[in-house]
Formats: structure tokens, C-alpha cells, sequence
């Protein structure tokens, strides 16, 4: 059986491997010259399979008209056509049952993850600067404390063990933390979780995929639109021709929502857009992956350097504010931890990368409702946290179905 995958982020190449695991010849066709050369590229590098909260929850709405009006740096928003109906989807899903559905829905996807990871580890021949590495979550207010404590609580009951720290304990297993500016009472503890370079590992990932001829790549090539015969998808329509399949899989990421509407498929994903900067370490680097919540960034170590990561516009696909935004984040970042990185360097490495978020915050992974056609897209912040469970499910559909 033929399977096309389109999308060549952490997401497509995954899910390409799952299928040739099944024995499936699998073709991934990708518009960029390279693999993970989007959101994957330099993102957090977090496994954060302990910590899937909704973004979507009662807490963000008294947010949103600091962002509408430009005041909370951790956003930044411009209206249009297509943001507010996914905005109004976004907002029905704060309340605090759905806001408990799709945090444990989520979770449950990470947790399998997290063990498929796990195994699939034992069998890669390269490295990809896999660390556990653990994760504090500062808390900043006696409300976000309150908040966490009822997080915590809904997490063990599902199975996923997370602790509430006082600051001098989160000190104790991070020291680096009495080096920060940044206050805070106490602090969200998973030992488990981990921190991996997700450009290396896609890179890896697609060089084994092909050393065994069941995967082939065409880089360098943009999908037109889908073609379907009634109810069932027909073919591909590439720049260079026609590309026909047993089965597509559409993991387009952000640029999903596109290429499914040629085929009369709104899966309701907006482009949320981070950044990153990727620093020589300070003589205050944390080993532990930190989460400033209130300031919405994340440090990590990647590859022997300090990964600071973070923010979410919601801006469409527009780039032009990037040069303030990432000059903001640097500035943040030197505020809350000034010696954690070189942050005078001129090794100044800026990224920034489109997250395809859906307003319950729960990717899109299965049947797509058109015969042929699957879907394996809005992730969110989760992509790489949440590819081996996403990629082996959609697998797993395709040959429930095909095969």
C-alpha cells in the first residue's frame, strides 16, 4: 500500500515511520528544502508529557483585553476575518469542565507518548540530545498556586504523578533558581519529563527512514490542493503534476487548514506563532527545564546550550513583528534570569515558527471524513511532545482501514 504524507515537521516524519513500520511504502512530500524546518526547527525542546494544560480555560479570558490592547507582552493580537470565529470556538471551550475534558484528553495522548518515546529510542541509530531533564513550573501568585494545586490533583487521578514544591525545595533540586530575578512562591515538579533537539531528531529520523527504502522523500515541493472523486480522495495535485496514493495523510501543520478546505474541510486550526533564542550558556544555567508561567517562556538546555522560548500571537501568518518580538523576549528573559545565558553574544540564533493550534486545544488525528483521507495537525504547543502517540494513531487508521 502507497501512503502519502504531507508535511515534513516532526509530526509527518513520525507518523511516515509508523506507517513503514506496518509495512506501508510511504512517499512525504513537503514544500520546504528541508525536514523540520518549521515549528520543529528550534522550538522549546520540551517533552512536556507531564504538563498539557488547556490554553483554553477560565483563567485566559481575564487576559484578553490586555492582549486585544497591546498590554500583555506574553500575546500579541490582530483581528481579522478568520481569527474571530476561531476566537468565539476558543472561548466556549474556557470554562472550567471543558477546560478539565481537553487537559485530560491531551494528557492521556501524552502519557502514551511518552512510552512510545521510550521504546522507539531503543531503536534509533543516532543521537538527538534526549535528556530527562525534569521541569519546574514557577508560580508566581497565591491564584496561579491555587490553580496548580487543582491541576496536580486532576493529573493524579489520571495517572500522572506532578508535585507542588515551596520555593526553597524547587531551589534545592534546581539551584540556579536563586540566581533569578523572578519571584516566586512555589513551583510544579515533574522528574519524569524530558528535553530533546526535535530538528535533530526529524533529521535522524528521515535519513534512517530512508536507509530502508520503504520512505521517500520530495523536498522542495508544495501540495496545490487535494483532488476527490465523490466521496473519496483522488489524488494529489503537486506543482510538477499528479500524485495518487491508497492513502494521504495531511500533517501540514498550521498550513493544514488550507489545503483541507480544497476538499471542504475546516478543521478550525489558527497559526499561533512562538519564538526562540538559542544561547551559549550562563555560569547560572539551569540543568532542570524552567516554565515562568505568568511571563509565558521556558528555559531548557539543548544540545549544551540555553533554549528560552515562548509567547503566542495570534497574528495569521504575518512575520513583520517579529524583530520586536523576539527583542522582547530577550529582554524578558535577561530580567528574569540574567545569568542563565550569554545574553550579549553574537551568537544571537532567532527563530520563529507557526504552531497550529484548534480552539479545545486537541490535535486533529484520524479519518477525515473524505475515504483516503486522514489528518494528523493541530498540535499546538505539543507537537513534539505529542508525535509517537499522534503518529502511531494515525498509522494505526489508515491500516484499520486499508490495509
Amino acid at each position: 500500500m502507497h501512503v502519502v504524507v504531507v508535511g515534513a515537521g516532526v509530526i509527518g516524519v513520525t507518523t511516515a515511520y509508523y506507517l513503514s513500520e506496518l509495512g506501508c511504502q510511504v512517499t512525504v512530500v513537503e514544500r520546504a528544502s528541508g525536514v523540520a524546518d518549521g515549528a520543529s526547527y528550534a522550538n522549546a525542546g520540551q517533552l512536556s508529557y507531564s504538563f498539557t494544560d488547556a490554553l483554553a480555560k477560565p483563567q485566559f479570558v481575564a487576559r484578553v483585553p490586555g492582549m486585544v490592547a497591546g498590554r500583555d507582552h506574553a500575546y500579541s493580537v490582530r483581528l481579522s476575518p478568520d481569527l474571530v470565529p476561531w476566537g468565539l470556538r476558543f472561548l466556549s471551550q474556557c470554562t472550567s469542565r471543558r477546560s478539565e475534558e481537553n487537559t485530560v484528553a491531551v494528557l492521556q495522548t501524552a502519557m502514551r507518548s511518552e512510552m512510545l518515546m521510550l521504546e522507539l529510542r531503543k531503536r534509533l541509530p543516532f543521537e538527538f540530545s534526549y535528556q530527562s531533564a525534569g521541569k519546574l513550573v514557577l508560580l508566581s501568585t497565591a491564584k496561579e498556586l491555587h490553580d496548580a494545586e487543582a491541576a496536580v490533583a486532576l493529573k493524579k487521578a489520571h495517572g500522572c504523578e506532578t508535585q507542588i514544591l515551596q520555593a526553597d525545595a524547587a531551589i534545592d533540586i534546581e539551584p540556579t533558581l536563586a540566581d533569578m530575578t523572578e519571584a516566586f512562591v512555589a513551583a510544579v515538579y515533574s522528574k519524569s519529563d524530558s528535553v530533546a533537539d526535535s530538528h535533530l531528531f526529524t533529521v535522524g529520523l528521515k535519513e534512517m527512514l530512508e536507509n530502508s527504502g520503504r520512505v521517500n522523500f520530495r523536498l522542495g515541493v508544495r501540495v496545490k490542493r487535494l483532488r476527490k472523486a465523490g466521496q473519496r480522495l483522488h489524488a494529489i495535485e503537486l506543482e510538477d503534476g499528479e500524485l495518487s496514493a491508497d492513502a494521504v495523510v495531511v500533517c501540514a501543520g498550521a498550513w493544514s487548514g488550507k489545503l483541507l478546505g480544497t476538499v471542504g474541510i475546516n478543521p478550525h486550526i489558527q497559526p499561533v506563532r512562538g519564538y526562540s533564542l538559542t544561547l551559549p550558556q550562563g555560569d547560572a544555567a539551569p540543568n532542570v527545564s524552567i516554565t515562568v508561567l505568568n511571563k509565558k517562556i521556558v528555559f531548557s538546555r539543548v544540545n549544551g546550550r540555553v533554549r528560552i522560548a515562548g509567547f503566542a500571537d495570534f497574528r495569521g501568518f504575518r512575520t513583520d513583528k517579529d524583530a520586536q518580538r523576539i527583542d522582547t523576549l530577550l529582554a524578558v528573559a535577561r530580567d528574569s534570569a540574567p545569568r542563565a545565558a550569554d545574553y550579549d553574544t553574537h551568537e544571537l540564533n532567532r527563530w520563529g515558527g507557526f504552531r497550529p493550534m484548534t480552539p479545545n486545544g486537541r490535535p486533529r488525528v484520524g479519518p477525515s471524513g473524505i475515504d483516503g483521507l486522514y489528518l494528523n495537525t493541530g498540535h499546538g504547543m505539543l507537537g513534539w511532545t505529542l508525535a509517537c502517540a499522534s503518529g502511531y494513531d494515525v498509522a494505526q487508521s489508515v491500516a484499520e482501514n486499508i490495509l
